[in-house]
């Protein structure tokens, strides 16, 4: 009985509190708010009396919270206990383990890349590695959430790993000394050529500008003169972080992103504070749908004060803005409490008005013309304005609003065919490259190792290595046909390299070989000569 009590209490005032932080007004004005939590009361106290089955009231609670949010936006939403610790980790930027990337292939956790400077990489730990036992016993068959469980733990504890290592016959043993372990959010940052630098920024969290400044530094100290920053599949973050990295870019004075709520208090405005070194840095921001959020806002700034051009994909387009609302059992829940605008007055956030559960499963297509004629020239794009509003930037050329941010110039990313999703698919590039590895990992590490330059120009896939590959992922079950096969070959050619450049050379190997074809990193590269003369052409059109 007095569970029975206690249950509907506690969910009176989790929800009354919830309600007094955002209806305020409306709960003193009228009975309406509080007559519907008597009738959840009622609901959450007769389900746990009758119902047919045993009900697990905590479960119970936490679903009707997050239909509740759900139906706000699709923005508002309720994070569990468990799920709240991953999310402090990401945002603050590190976590406490043994520091290696891994994934599980086959049944056997194979070692991706040691993070740099972890335990893991003073220890020797390489990528190939595979760990066949923790703690004495078997890892084999182990899954993600079980081998995170076992070797993350409190800085300074210890957890000891048995390695089998590609050419060697003996099993390696280590004793790691977990410690604490930073979540770069700077993917990678290399010259491209002699003077376009290049930086991949895969989210916005605590450590994002510290992180982009230093590798912005360190390019700008080997003499770059043109900037590519990659924000593609960036979800967003933190918005400080955003504003920061905007900030940097444009003069002082100049407004970066504000924000509207119904209650005043939400209303904020972010201007560029000082002067920068970068500010006349030639930059060019590459977007997709996976751009969102805080990626929106850095690219919004750019375009509408015309400091740069934005290429790719439209980007997602979600521009809510959401306050984090800490619950006294360790969950959370984010509240929708303004949304996003550009300086020129665009709304980033696109319409969800189908509901919040189809916003997120609808696939977000654009509406642009097609655009293969478009080379070596720039051409304004051709889009389907019927219902998007119309905005002006500085220099008084025509951009788009009605959700996201529409790129200066469009390039669609490269499309695999059936044959190249399949093998995505089955993993088989990594497959192949674990085994790859495992016969001339040696050799590869002692000829380029301490070279990424050379690396990067003389390594390449060779027929004979490609025809290997093909023969693995035949030997795999799938059918390879030729036609498939020609369209496919650059993406695997590069993608296979990229590989081999992570085990050698980290992230920076990875993407310095993926960008080879990367259709919209290739473009914007293109653009660099013309850049002022195109966004002015822009302006004229």
């Amino acid at each position: 009985m007095k569970r029975r009590i206690s249950i509907p209490m506690v969910v009176f005032l989790v929800v009354t509190a919830m309600f007094i932080g955002t209806q305020y007004n409306s709960l003193i004005s009228g009975t309406s708010i509080y007559e519907q939590i008597k009738k959840f009361n009622e609901v959450i106290a007769y389900t746990e009396r009758f119902y047919v089955e045993e009900v697990n009231s905590e479960k119970l609670i936490e679903e009707a919270i997050k239909g509740m949010l759900t139906s706000l936006d699709p923005h508002s939403v309720y994070i569990s206990q468990r799920q709240m610790q991953r999310v402090q980790e990401e945002f603050r930027g590190s976590f406490e383990g043994i520091g290696i990337q891994f994934e599980i292939l086959r049944d056997t956790i194979n070692v991706v890349t040691p993070i740099s400077g972890g335990p893991s990489d003073r220890l020797g730990i390489q990528s190939g590695d595979r760990i066949i036992k923790i703690d004495g016993e078997s890892a084999i068959k182990l899954t993600n959430e079980d081998v995170q469980s076992k070797l993350r733990g409190e800085k300074g504890t210890r957890v000891v790993v048995d390695i089998f290592r590609p050419g060697l016959k003996e099993v390696l043993q280590f004793e790691i000394i977990r410690d604490k372990i930073p979540l770069y959010t700077v993917d990678a940052s290399f010259k491209y050529d002699d003077k376009i630098g290049y930086i991949r920024v895969n989210r916005f969290a605590a450590t994002t500008f510290s992180e982009f400044m230093e590798a912005l530094n360190t390019l700008d100290q080997q003499g770059m003169e043109r900037l590519v920053l990659d924000l593609r599949n960036n979800p967003g973050g933190y918005l400080e972080e955003a504003f920061k990295m905007a900030d940097i870019f444009l003069p002082a004075g100049k407004k970066i992103v504000y924000t509207q709520g119904r209650n005043p208090q939400f209303n904020e405005e972010y201007r560029a504070t000082s002067g920068s070194r970068y500010e006349e840095l030639p930059l060019i921001i590459l977007i997709n749908p996976g751009s969102a959020s805080a990626s929106e806002i850095v690219s919004g700034a750019v375009q509408d004060w015309d400091r740069g051009l934005i290429v790719g994909e439209r980007s997602f387009g979600k521009g809510l803005v959401q306050r984090q609302f800490e619950l006294r059992d360790g969950s959370a829940f984010r509240l929708t409490t303004a949304k996003y605008f550009t300086p020129s007055g665009r709304l980033i956030q696109r319409p969800y008005d189908k509901g919040a559960e189809a916003y997120r499963l609808e696939p977000y297509f654009h509406q642009y013309e097609d655009d293969e004629e478009i080379e070596e020239t720039y051409e304004p794009l051709e889009v389907d304005t019927t219902e998007q509003p119309v905005y002006y930037t500085e220099g008084g050329r025509i951009v788009y609003g009605g959700g996201g941010i529409t790129p200066d110039v469009l390039v669609r990313s490269g499309q695999w065919s059936e044959l190249g999703m399949r093998i995505a698919a089955n993993n088989l590039i990594r497959l192949f490259h674990t085994e790859y590895m495992q016969r001339y990992g040696h050799q590869l590490q002692e000829k380029y190792k301490d070279n990424f330059e050379e690396f990067r120009s003389e390594f390449t896939i060779t027929e004979e290595h490609f025809d290997d590959f093909i023969r693995f992922v035949e030997d795999n079950g799938i059918t390879v046909e030729e036609e498939y096969l020609e369209q496919d070959r650059r993406f695997l050619k590069s993608f296979l390299k990229a590989e081999i450049g992570r085990a050698i050379h980290g992230n920076d190997g990875l993407y310095a070989s993926r960008l080879e074809s990367d259709e919209q990193f290739l473009r914007a590269v293109k653009l660099f000569p013309d850049l002022q003369r195109l966004i002015s052409a822009s302006v004229s059109q």
